[in-house]
């Protein structure tokens, strides 16, 4: 769903927030809880996540079985050019779609699962079902440690982000009803209107949310996911006591996306233009903390 969702089919938001609030719909109702939920982009069949991003068609031909071997269904996007590409809109588009799915990975309640290597882009050319190649294409490349250093610090700012955010582990499903001590419900869905995710919309491509810190010391968060062509105007919430900090931009080319303290912007409205096929996080910190 969470494929779908970031190559741009519309109309799923509903099954989208659902992955990301822990499954409630597949676990909830036998008495399991989000950490039965193993969340995961790529694993070791299929494509690495940069091939996720950069190949519609399995590319097996080295198999040496006629490209028949793998699954057919990989639920990927080329960004519009297969395979390997010098063109920088292309490279830059695949960048920012695998740092989306990271930062999905990383917000999802359950249990995140990371396959070896994705943290620094690594590729398999294509090749969906490498198990039978003992070479560069299945083995783990280290010197890609300091030559994808942007994918490597994007995965380990987003790792940090999650464990200081203790309402995004918390083995629970959320309830909607507000946190103790709070007054603010643990989570509000949001479309490009507050309040307004547009369960219903079937051309919908954009959705939001809050999730509220579970006391008065964590920091609340907005999330907002534009998998549109275009850049999308929406509203951030009201905080009482809050102000709000961007502190992940995944369209960001001056940093890794991971916003520094130096860069973390207090809006001056409460909106925000998301670009194109972007998720942009907000932290809501005690108003006076800082900046």
């Amino acid at each position: 769903m969470i494929r779908r969702f970031l190559r741009g089919d519309r109309g799923i938001i509903g099954e989208v927030a659902s992955c990301i609030a822990g499954s409630s719909d597949l676990y909830a109702d036998d008495g399991r809880l989000p950490a039965n939920s193993i969340n995961f982009i790529t694993c070791h069949d299929g494509f690495t996540l940069r091939d996720l991003v950069s190949y519609n068609h399995k590319h097996n031909e080295a198999n040496g079985e006629d490209n028949r071997d793998g699954t057919n269904d990989n639920l990927s996007w080329n960004c519009g050019v297969e395979g390997e590409t010098e063109d920088p809109a292309v490279v830059a588009l695949r960048r920012r779609q695998a740092k989306n799915f990271i930062v999905i990975l990383m917000i999802s309640r359950g249990v995140p699962m990371l396959l070896a290597g994705d943290e620094i882009w690594r590729t398999q050319r294509g090749n969906n079902n490498a198990w039978c190649q003992d070479n560069e294409l299945s083995w783990f490349d280290w010197s890609l440690v300091e030559t994808e250093r942007d994918m490597l610090e994007f995965v380990r700012g987003m790792i940090a982000l999650r464990r200081r955010h203790p309402s995004l582990t918390r083995n629970a499903f959320f309830t909607g009803k507000p946190v103790p001590g709070r007054d603010i419900p643990d989570i509000t869905w949001h479309g490009i209107r507050l309040n307004e995710p547009g369960w219903h919309d079937g051309m919908a491509q954009f959705l939001a949310f809050t999730v509220a810190g579970l006391n008065a010391s964590e920091g609340d968060l907005y999330v907002m996911l534009n998998m549109a062509d275009v850049g999308t105007d929406a509203p951030l919430p009201p905080m009482p006591d809050r102000d709000w900090y961007a502190v992940v931009d995944t369209s960001d080319s001056v940093t890794t996306g991971i916003l520094p303290r130096e860069r973390q912007q207090l809006p001056l409205r409460l909106a925000w233009c998301v670009p194109p096929h972007t998720i942009v996080i907000f932290e809501g910190r005690t108003r006076g903390l800082y900046g």
